[in-house]
């Protein structure tokens, strides 16, 4: 999270230094909320068998674009979800110019419209030289990437949003490679596993600019005792360790996606035996954290209960699904209830720290 901290040389006064106003925040809470139900899109993909209603990618079928009627409802559901993927992006893309735009970094915003032509350039002659997306999207990756670390060592302030928004959109970038690859192996259960981690991760920096996006700009120190900061970061792990142990359990599961893979290796059963352990250890961790915010009435106090009510019902979906076969409907509840989890506890992380005495306001 240490993107989200602004460094004491940030400038701290200003009209550059000040809050966004509504229109960012508003396309900011619309960017976290798609990448909150791009998460459940993605998990309908996969629990109807969906994954592969488009045989190929970026196009649905080797003729169309859009899925075709003899595909059936698995085209349509899984041409959805790279719709919606289509819907995060321009949003991310939204969020990026309207943080340079907030800040005056208009010189930047410039380079990144450069960036982007040359990007699109490049990408078009890997193509026509490998005939392969593949590549092709990968050198428009590196382009993207390469501007935001131009742009953001010359950006006039607020370096905290502008990171946080490039990372989003390098992100959705890689998302959308990640998942034609995803398509293009079949199905492989690890990249499929590694998709769905990467769709939390940006949940969590959607969640992180909008945090800074409402809190006052400039230098941060600690707000809480050293002690609760350390197990805080703590259950950072077991956070992390719950969600890894989850994935393998999805993965090795009965829902791989399409009708005929079929999924070997781990023991599901087993698996989820393993991914319960961190889980209980989270939720203990948590109740702990919680009870020493309220009584020490610490910052983070609020979102620590937040987080403890999304856990607990975490929980007990789990332990329903669990017993009960993996209905579809309770995995995917499961899987969008990860992400919250730990958007929630991405809040709490940020507010360790408050503004300095002496930032602007």
């Amino acid at each position: 999270m240490s993107v989200a901290t602004a460094s004491p040389s940030t400038p701290t006064s200003g009209a550059h230094a000040a809050r966004p106003g509504r229109l960012l925040r508003v396309v900011a809470w619309l960017s976290f909320l798609a990448e909150v139900i791009i998460i459940g899109t993605g998990g309908a993909v996969r629990l109807t068998g969906s994954g592969l209603g488009c045989s190929e990618w970026p196009l649905c079928t080797p003729e169309s674009l859009v899925p075709t009627p003899e595909l059936g409802i698995h085209g349509f559901i899984e041409f959805g979800n790279r719709t919606m993927t289509g819907v995060v992006g321009i949003l991310a893309l939204a969020v990026l110019v309207l943080t340079m735009l907030h800040v005056k970094a208009r010189r930047e915003l410039i380079r990144t419209g450069w960036f982007a032509l040359g990007g699109v350039v490049l990408a078009g002659l890997a193509l026509a030289i490998t005939r392969s997306f593949v590549v092709a999207v990968s050198v428009a990756l590196v382009a993207v990437i390469v501007a935001a670390i131009v742009t953001v060592r010359t950006a006039p302030a607020r370096r905290d949003l502008l990171v946080l928004a490039w990372l989003v959109l390098i992100g959705v970038v890689a998302q959308g490679l990640v998942g034609g690859i995803t398509v293009l192996t079949g199905l492989n259960p690890f990249i499929v596993g590694f998709h769905y981690a990467s769709s939390v991760v940006l949940v969590t920096l959607t969640a992180a600019y909008l945090v800074r996006a409402y809190d006052v700009p400039g230098p941060r120190e600690r707000a809480v005792p050293a002690w609760f900061a350390i197990l805080t970061h703590v259950t950072t792990l077991a956070l992390a360790v719950t969600i890894f142990a989850g994935v393998l359990t999805t993965a090795n599961g009965p829902h791989s996606g399409d009708a005929n893979v079929v999924r070997t290796g781990f023991d599901a059963t087993v698996l989820a035996h393993v991914h319960s352990w961190p889980g209980y250890i989270l939720l203990a961790l948590v109740v702990v954290l919680t009870a020493a915010a309220a009584l020490k009435r610490l910052r983070p106090l609020a979102w620590l209960v937040t987080l403890l009510a999304v856990i607990a019902v975490q929980v007990v979906v789990g332990v329903i699904q669990a017993r009960n076969g993996l209905p579809e409907l309770l995995v995917g509840i499961h899987m969008v209830l990860a992400g919250l989890s730990a958007a929630a506890f991405t809040v709490v992380v940020l507010r360790l720290k408050r503004p300095a005495q002496g930032a602007s306001r």
